[in-house]
């Protein structure tokens, strides 16, 4: 199994997964940690060139194809990854990344360590009302 969080230094997961610059991932073998790797992220900064003017979309903001795209792109790093930790992420993204087949979990755990371990555990919560 492998399991990614967004991050900026490789220990804290990222507030915002749209605006971290990295994935973090871990390998899971026999429910422990075998490895972690850092995988460059596509973010906010890669896609400044692309229209983003206001959805049509009645669910809102994230919604939209341009977006969805935009969010497809972000998941290519960690399309072998079947969940993903963030400590904040839009609606819209954590829907895209539930239509990759992906786990999206919003957490307030600070450090990926401490939350892979949870996820493992099983004590891992996911706060969708964190969602903006």
């Amino acid at each position: 199994m492998k399991i990614a969080v967004v991050t900026d230094d490789g220990m804290i997961i990222s507030q915002h997964f749209g605006r971290a610059q990295y994935y973090a991932v871990a390998t899971v073998e026999d429910n422990r940690i075998v490895s972690i790797e850092m995988r460059e992220k596509m973010g906010h900064a890669d896609f400044g060139k692309e229209d983003h003017s206001a959805s049509s979309d009645p669910r809102g903001h994230g919604f939209d194809a341009g977006a969805q795209s935009r969010h497809a792109r972000m998941l290519d790093a960690v399309s072998d990854c079947q969940v993903l930790i963030t400590r904040g992420m839009g609606t819209g993204a954590y829907e895209s990344i539930r239509a990759a087949s992906i786990r999206p979990i919003v957490t307030d755990v600070v450090t990926i360590m401490e939350a892979v371990r949870a996820y493992l555990d099983g004590t891992l919560v996911d706060h969708t009302e964190r969602l903006d």
